[in-house]
């Protein structure tokens, strides 16, 4: 059962460190990340807290991200990468699961598979973001094309996974990559080796908030994860459900709970 978050201790709120955030219908809101959104982004950041969005959105979006927005890091493509912006050193680094000769290789097999999707699917596209990726496949489902219904989602991600790929299904693509990890894994990655922090130790100071299925990593990881309201559209296809839940969709939920967290 999803608590409404004003359900969250003030012990707890106090005590939170950092916000982990999806970016599609978590923080955007129609596809555009608003006034409200970014404003609550920059606050947290000033506030000494850590803000790290954890997105399925492409490496060429995450070097704009960790480089122009108000936040620590950012972990990209559900999870097969990650980047952070050394302002001093005016450096940024970024880290991957596979090594560039597999990625390479796995990339060279994107294109036929690709193919079997929109040969199987009507409706289905691949994603306008897929030319900036560097380690998965995006096919939309429900972003510049016509929605489609959860089942073609479900048809177009058994079909990855026919051909040896992870999938996880979001809000508006489903993400196809070879090999094991997740949101989760890299997330983990990230907080050891550039902040120091164990997440295994630390989990009950960070709140991930998110909306969708390829969210259930994180929701069932971090017992104060949080979902924005729209996340009910998914009630019964998330395997984990967040704890909490907001009274506001999207990014406006996202800006409830940056008021909430700051509150006095």
């Amino acid at each position: 059962m999803m608590q409404p978050l004003a359900a969250m201790s003030s012990d707890v709120r106090r005590g939170m460190r950092g916000v982990l955030t999806d970016i599609d219908d978590t923080l955007s809101t129609s596809g555009r990340i608003g006034a409200a959104a970014y404003a609550a982004m920059e606050r947290l950041h000033a506030s000494g807290r850590r803000v790290v969005p954890v997105t399925g959105r492409p490496a060429g979006w995450c070097d704009h991200i960790a480089r122009m927005w108000p936040v620590d890091a950012v972990v990209g493509e559900n999870g097969g990468l990650y980047m952070i912006y050394d302002g001093a050193a005016r450096k940024l680094r970024r880290c991957y699961v596979a090594a560039d000769a597999e990625r390479r290789h796995n990339r060279s097999r994107l294109e036929s598979i690709a193919a079997k999707v929109l040969r199987e699917v009507p409706g289905c596209a691949l994603a306008s973001d897929q030319a900036f990726r560097e380690t998965d496949l995006a096919i939309d489902y429900r972003e510049d094309v016509e929605p489609l219904s959860f089942a073609s989602a479900e048809r177009i991600a058994d079909i990855l996974r026919h051909e040896g790929m992870s999938a996880k299904i979001s809000s508006i693509h489903v993400n196809g990559w070879f090999g094991s990890y997740d949101k989760l894994s890299m997330t983990r990655m990230l907080f050891a080796h550039e902040f120091g922090i164990d997440l295994e130790i630390a989990r009950e100071q960070f709140i991930f908030i998110g909306d969708s299925p390829n969210d259930a990593p994180m929701f069932d990881f971090f017992p104060h994860s949080v979902g924005v309201a729209n996340v009910r559209e998914f009630a019964d296809r998330i395997a984990t459900a967040p704890a909490y839940v907001t009274v506001r969709a999207c990014g406006e939920g996202f800006a409830e709970l940056t008021d909430f967290l700051l509150a006095d």
